[in-house]
């Protein structure tokens, strides 16, 4: 009778090839008395800077590593961090369902998406944490090249405006045209395109507007490459971005997504309390400008940090599935079921923070530790024109109605008698003025209103 025994060579070169199997996402590699080495995998976007708290900065940091170990010891486990970087939300939703990546952080669109192809591959996520919001809106901006002469959204009918199809940006740009009158599906020449692409289209001439989340729409108008037409905080709708963790993962290692969480909370409370050395953090491992990443994630950034599940937000995120079904990209989506809030609370037994406060003028020069906060924008561009151009790294400036800071430089500025007002956008600018015709409100340059405020 034949042996069912493998000969020795063979059966060692199976377990060669077998055992890098058992380790990897979520996954160990298994010692004579059991597991050794715990691999979690976290895919992130570093450059979608109001996720840093779950990604760029928190890795930096090594918060999430640290309670790993602290973990392994009482264990008696390894745990390594692979930490997965990707421009959006989708590669990172593609990698979950596949088992190949443990927790994501990705926006308000995405995180929908994340959910219904979730369920749909039987592989099940959870939305357990927020990073970064804004109550209004204003993370996601429409920009155009800075020659162009467009006043308002309603001159882009029939133009090509790229952005990244189910994402918040392309989200924003639904809601923005449907606001204008415009069809969005047959009012414009809409361009699917990565946020790069989209970008360099903007430049080349080849798109007439950009729709895109943080950071883009700063870093091309911070480098003079564009210019805001369209404030997403002018719908008023609340975005954020989160955190999403596989079912699976959360059941079986609860103890590390804790880890994670409570890390996060940590890296948040690093980012609220020294907003400055965050920004820069964050700038060395992205590349990008910290002047950018600061108008986004400083004290009085568009974005405000806090890992709670707020209801206004949840609420946002049901108001946006409507969006992704008419665009065919989901289906029904069960928000509450998606929404786990236990692994938050049991992680952090911290309070929630206040929720966001009006943002204020600010200032930042050079050499200095901290920025400068001023009460009106004529005291901010006062203190700006006697730091001299030199001094000064950025100046910042809330829109006058919808609070969304933006760049003092890039602002459009209204003159009313001695009262200065910014705004994010000339459309923003217009509408004041044609309300306060009366009061010789008028738009001024950006140097008149330095000499005004003077």
């Amino acid at each position: 009778m034949r042996s069912s025994r493998l000969p020795f060579a063979l059966a060692l070169a199976l377990s060669t090839l077998l055992v890098p199997l058992a380790s990897g996402c979520g996954g160990s590699a298994a010692g004579a008395d059991g597991p050794r080495t715990v691999t979690v995998t976290v895919g992130y976007q570093s450059k979608t800077i109001n996720t840093v708290t779950a990604g760029t900065l928190l890795r930096s940091l090594g918060y999430f590593e640290q309670q790993l170990a602290e973990r392994g010891r009482r264990d008696g486990v390894t745990y390594e961090v692979d930490w997965q970087d990707y421009a959006t939300g989708a590669p990172i939703t593609a990698q979950m369902t596949a088992g190949k990546i443990d927790i994501g952080s990705m926006g308000d669109f995405p995180l929908l998406i994340n959910a219904a192809r979730g369920k749909e591959l039987r592989q099940p996520t959870r939305l357990v944490s927020v990073t970064g919001y804004n109550l209004r809106g204003g993370l996601n901006t429409i920009v155009t090249a800075p020659g162009a002469t467009y006043a308002s959204l309603a001159d882009l009918r029939g133009k090509k405006v790229s952005t990244s199809v189910g994402s918040a940006a392309d989200g924003t740009l639904v809601r923005a045209l449907r606001r204008a009158g415009i069809d969005p599906a047959s009012g414009i020449q809409k361009l699917n395109q990565q946020p790069s692409v989209g970008a360099s289209a903007l430049q080349a001439g080849s798109a007439d507007a950009l729709s895109q989340f943080v950071a883009w729409p700063g870093q091309l108008a911070y480098e003079g490459k564009a210019k805001a037409l369209y404030d997403g905080a002018e719908l008023n709708l609340p975005t954020f971005h989160g955190v999403t963790v596989r079912q699976k993962f959360a059941a079986e290692r609860a103890g590390v997504l804790d880890d994670f969480l409570r890390a996060q909370r940590k890296a948040t409370e690093y980012l609220r309390t020294q907003p400055v050395a965050a920004a820069e953090a964050v700038a060395k491992e992205t590349g990008l400008p910290a002047e950018v990443v600061y108008l986004y994630n400083g004290a009085n950034g568009i974005a405000t940090f806090d890992p709670a599940l707020r209801p206004e937000l949840l609420a946002a995120l049901k108001e946006d599935v409507p969006v992704l079904k008419d665009a065919k990209l989901v289906g029904d989506v069960d928000v509450d079921a998606f929404v786990d809030p236990a692994p938050l609370k049991r992680a952090a037994a911290e309070p929630d923070y206040p929720a966001a406060a009006p943002a204020r003028p600010e200032l930042w020069l050079r050499n200095e530790p901290a920025t400068r906060t001023f009460d009106t924008p004529a005291a901010l561009l006062k203190a700006l024109k006697g730091a001299g151009t030199a001094a000064v790294r950025a100046a910042y400036v809330p829109d006058a109605v919808t609070g969304t800071p933006w760049f003092a430089d890039k602002a459009v500025w209204v003159a009313e008698g001695a009262e200065l007002r910014a705004f994010v956008t000339p459309a923003g600018a217009k509408s004041y003025v044609d309300q306060h015709a009366g009061s010789g409100a008028r738009i001024v340059g950006f140097a008149e209103a330095e000499g005004i405020a003077s």
